[in-house]
């Protein structure tokens, strides 16, 4: 007997789990972007044009700050002091802070147009007159309103006309439109909060009544349309993006679309009567969406209209007169993204787009000029690496920043033709190496096909161990609007996806087939299967090929978390994989998209249609249908007044859990929204535990206090 105990407590000693200690946590706090993005300096710089195309931005010096002044014709840099004129402008735009109740100020600077009780109104900045300018706005029946669905502010919705005389807007009718309603917990009774919140299948959904208002009528034009679905032609929302005035305010381009995002329209319409011609359509079998928006060429009367209709982004020119088009402006793979600058004397325009450059990663924006004839294609910024510019006035030079997520910024001057003027800036991270960071590992992998390329980003350990094995954490967002990796453009700390690594976790992000700035088939891999799908046959590829390329990677320890949608695909990998995903940590799902707003569900899902059993095709993708399969260990969380992503989706998944006898663990924020506020760092805390405690095996220290951000003066 004693010889069977001798055998026995040397097992018992080395089954106790690992611990974690508040020692172990601080380190891995001192990888957040609070500590590491003060240490990189000049690693972005914002510049002030002036109407000469000279332009003044501030560095960090050992001295401090200071000021630079360029002169880009004579290619000298002096110091600068700015001016009065330029600290209000810092100020109010540079923080991003109102200086008031929310206008829309006329492109004259004398007037802002404001909302009060559902109608429009405008005030004379000099003398502060104000003006009514619509009378027949009523209750959830107003002009220029911002609050269907999940957006609910009082900015008003509206475009001026270049001479400041007219104001493009609409009515929007949600009279009957059914109500989204959240009750906030108090010491006395509850407080109940309502809008209107229209969703996927519902009868009536918010409609737009499109005006032109004459500001010194003050005269109502009401185009001659019928009501048209509050939709854009690029995101979930209205936009004004989607009127185009002409120079003199005589006629107003529109760009009307779809419920279900498959139909859009352009549109001139008279601005004195009112009168609408319909200039081209196009239709799409899933949803359009003009990624790099269009423009208006007023004078030659044509349109620079976006589509994908051969498979990528493409730019094309139309008549405006007759609607038939002229000719395909870009061609080829990539994707064109924005629209910079369009010379109608040139006959060029300049564009951004993504994957053009062979060899390249395929998420890195270039800049180019191309004539409208299709012709004379030109590179404008030719490294390799992500580029983000800002054009000077003229359009004669712009600055040109341009980084890789493992590569610090560069920030230079060139002229129109993309030729090398002068170098500004390059970014100093000595700082930040000497803290032991290390960049993320760009990495590659192939989609479910076994043929397409997908990309994303891994952290690991500073302090890696090429010897030990470590859990894999997948920090995802399956899209179908964004993607999970973000920006490729560098950054210090990318949310605490190092920090988490640091505790000793592998942390991968992956973007997989069915996010957007790839081809159009790329992005409609998963157009009406949202929960089935949801990139994941991606994300589990992708996390496989990793663990056969990195032999520290324990694939038998992966767990994924994500807010949002993140937190949808989240639940979906560990109810629709279940013997692959072991811990997962949902925050803020939409679970079921028939009670997330209408525009988003619509755009992906396609309309919901009922069939004659009772079941519709939304069914199928909802996370609760599935939660029956959970095997591992699940944390739930949400916001209980989250106005964009109401917390019902959560209690569906809850219920469905207590209905199959399944544990999970749960937090409910009662006084927060879709981000959690004061709580976001109690909530990281809490996702650091979970990952440490089930995915690790180890014990972490027990509540563990980040360190309060502190302000720095701007």
């Amino acid at each position: 007997m004693a010889f069977l105990l001798l055998l026995v407590i040397p097992f018992t000693a080395v089954a106790q789990p690992k611990v974690l200690t508040a020692d172990d946590y601080a380190r891995a706090e001192s990888f957040l972007g609070a500590t590491l993005n003060p240490l990189v300096v000049n690693g972005s710089i914002s510049v002030t044009w002036k109407k000469d195309d000279t332009f003044w931005y501030r560095v960090t010096t050992d001295k401090g700050n200071e000021y630079v002044l360029i002169n880009p014709a004579k290619k000298t840099r002096s110091p600068y002091t700015p001016t009065a004129e330029d600290s209000v402008s810092m100020r109010s735009g540079r923080r991003g802070m109102p200086l008031g109740p929310p206008t829309a100020v006329s492109p004259d600077g004398k007037k802002e147009a404001f909302i009060r009780s559902w109608n429009l109104w405008v005030r004379d900045l000099a003398t502060k007159e104000e003006r009514q300018l619509t009378t027949d706005g009523a209750q959830n029946f107003g002009y220029a309103t911002d609050n269907a669905g999940w957006k609910t502010s009082d900015r008003p919705i509206l475009l001026w006309s270049p001479d400041s005389r007219k104001i493009a807007t609409q009515q929007q009718d949600e009279r009957n439109v059914g109500d989204m309603h959240l009750v906030e917990p108090t010491v006395d009774h509850p407080k109940l909060k309502s809008w209107k919140y229209p969703l996927p299948g519902d009868s009536i959904v918010a409609m737009l009544h499109r005006v032109i208002i004459e500001v010194d009528g003050p005269r109502v034009v009401r185009l001659q349309l019928p009501p048209e679905y509050h939709r854009a032609t690029l995101g979930d929302d209205i936009s004004m993006d989607d009127y185009k005035w002409s120079p003199d305010g005589s006629r107003l381009a529109l760009a009307s679309t779809s419920r279900d995002h498959k139909h859009t329209w352009v549109r001139v319409a008279d601005a004195a009567t009112g009168t609408v011609r319909t200039v081209f359509d196009e239709v799409v079998t899933t949803h359009f969406e003009s990624v790099s928006g269009w423009s208006v060429l007023w004078g030659s009367e044509e349109i620079i209209w976006f589509s994908q209709r051969d498979d990528w982004g493409q730019l094309y020119l139309y008549d405006m007169k007759t609607g038939k088009l002229r000719n395909q402006i870009t061609s080829g793979p990539g994707m064109t993204s924005q629209i910079v600058k369009v010379d109608e004397k040139a006959r060029t325009v300049m564009f951004a787009a993504y994957g053009r450059e062979k060899g390249r990663d395929p998420y890195f924006t270039h800049y180019y000029r191309v004539k409208l004839n299709g012709r004379g294609m030109t590179l404008l910024t030719p490294e390799d690496a992500h580029h983000s510019i800002q054009l000077s006035p003229s359009g004669a030079y712009f600055v040109d920043s341009y980084s890789k997520p493992d590569v610090p910024p560069v920030h230079v001057l060139r002229d129109a033709d993309g030729d090398l003027v002068m170098s500004l800036e390059k970014a100093e991270i000595s700082k930040l190496l000497a803290t032991g960071w290390k960049p993320p590992t760009p990495i590659v992998m192939k989609g479910r096909d076994g043929k397409t390329d997908i990309y994303g980003l891994m952290h690991v350990p500073s302090n890696l161990d090429t010897t030990k094995k470590y859990p894999i954490v997948n920090n995802a967002y399956p899209g179908p609007q964004s993607g999970s990796v973000g920006p490729r453009s560098f950054a210090a700390a990318r949310g605490d996806r190092q920090a988490l690594a640091e505790l000793g976790f592998i942390v991968v992000s992956i973007d997989g087939m069915g996010t957007p700035n790839r081809s159009k088939s790329f992005h409609d891999a998963y157009y009406g299967a949202m929960g089935r799908d949801n990139t994941l046959p991606d994300q589990v590829g992708g996390m496989k090929q990793l663990a056969e390329r990195y032999r520290w990677i324990d694939i038998d320890r992966a767990g994924m978390w994500g807010h949002s949608g993140g937190g949808f695909i989240t639940a979906a990998a560990m109810f629709r994989y279940p013997d692959f995903f072991k811990v997962g940590v949902s925050q803020s799902g939409n679970h079921d998209q028939r009670n997330y707003e209408d525009d988003w569900g619509e755009r992906y899902q396609g309309l919901l249609v009922k069939n004659a059993d009772g079941t519709d095709n939304y069914e199928a993708e909802a996370n609760q249908v599935v939660a029956k399969n959970l095997k591992g260990k699940l944390l739930l969380a949400h916001g209980m007044m989250d106005n964009n992503v109401p917390p019902y989706s959560t209690y569906l998944v809850m219920e469905a859990l207590v209905k199959a006898n399944k544990d999970f663990d749960l937090i409910l924020f009662p006084y927060q929204q879709h981000g959690y506020g004061p709580h976001n760092n109690y909530m990281m805390r809490r996702r650091w535990d979970y990952f440490v405690k089930w995915l690790m095996g180890a014990e972490p220290p027990k509540e563990f206090q980040f360190k309060p951000p502190t302000m720095r003066p701007m």
